[in-house]
């Protein structure tokens, strides 16, 4: 068998491999953004009051501006954080360039649909709040920000799937306890999960970038989201794993390599040799 760098870098270019890009790449690269769910936590609980036991739980911190301040408090909050302005990382900008069929971003920035703005044929599909939208699990956007539909979508070569929404076109956000309760409820089932994502992630592996597994939610939206996928996946870690990481992993197929995000950005699973 290949080692799993090469292995990589040819499922890559033959687009058998799907990115999911969580919030640790920005981080890498430097990004003056929140970087996981405990920093975002504390962040919001730095601008609105809240209990001190739910400081680092983001979707408690979440529920709580939402009940005692509104919901566009919760908004104008998030709004302001995911709006400064991020260079894109290279590596987003390579992926982009890919022409892959899928690529999933769970966090809440901007960064990867401006890597994919040049491309000829994109589009972007996010969760969507019951709150906010009741009925509809998720929403279809053109690049330039119109909504359109299913139908659409379909022509796209490059699927900008966001399962927790994003800032941008119109600030959805999967943020509070009951957001997440509403999805989760119905996800075992795919319900909440479009089915051109279903359909393009048929025999194809995932590539897990600036994830981490050590936290219920993160662990089920990944598992949803890879099922009836194919039984090869890898997940960039480096260094020590959690138990229950670990035990993540090994439950689904999911090949650990431990390399630095550095590297990746670098160009180690993109380029024809691994930097130094």
């Amino acid at each position: 068998m290949n080692d799993p760098i090469t292995e990589v870098r040819s499922a890559l270019a033959a687009g058998r491999v799907i990115p999911y890009i969580g919030p640790g790449v920005l981080a890498a690269a430097g990004a003056d953004l929140p970087s996981n769910l405990p920093t975002l936590a504390e962040i919001l609980s730095s601008r609105v009051s809240v209990p001190h036991k739910i400081r680092k739980n983001f979707t408690a911190v979440a529920q709580y501006i939402e009940n005692f301040k509104h919901r566009k408090s919760l908004k104008a909050v998030l709004n302001d954080l995911f709006s400064v302005a991020t260079p894109v990382p290279e590596l987003m900008k390579t992926l982009a360039g890919m022409d892959l069929p899928m690529i999933v971003n769970l966090w809440y920035d901007n960064t990867l649909a401006q890597a994919l703005k040049d491309q000829a044929s994109w589009g972007r599909i996010q969760g969507f709040s019951q709150s906010e939208h009741y009925g509809q699990w998720y929403g279809f956007y053109q690049p330039d920000g119109t909504a359109t539909d299913a139908a659409t979508a379909e022509s796209w070569t490059t699927v900008l799937y966001e399962p927790w929404g994003s800032i941008v076109p119109d600030q959805n956000y999967l943020a509070s306890d009951a957001d997440f309760v509403e999805v989760l409820t119905e996800i075992d089932i795919q319900t909440p999960i479009p089915q051109i994502v279903q359909d393009r992630r048929k025999d194809r592996g995932f590539l897990f970038l600036g994830c981490r597994f050590d936290d219920q939610l993160q662990r089920t939206f990944a598992r949803q989201i890879m099922k009836r996928s194919s039984n090869r996946h890898w997940a960039v870690i480096e260094g020590e794993l959690t138990k229950k990481e670990a035990r993540f992993l090994e439950e689904q197929g999911i090949e650990r390599l431990d390399i630095s995000l550095a590297e990746v950005l670098n160009g180690a699973l993109t380029d024809e040799a691994v930097p130094a």
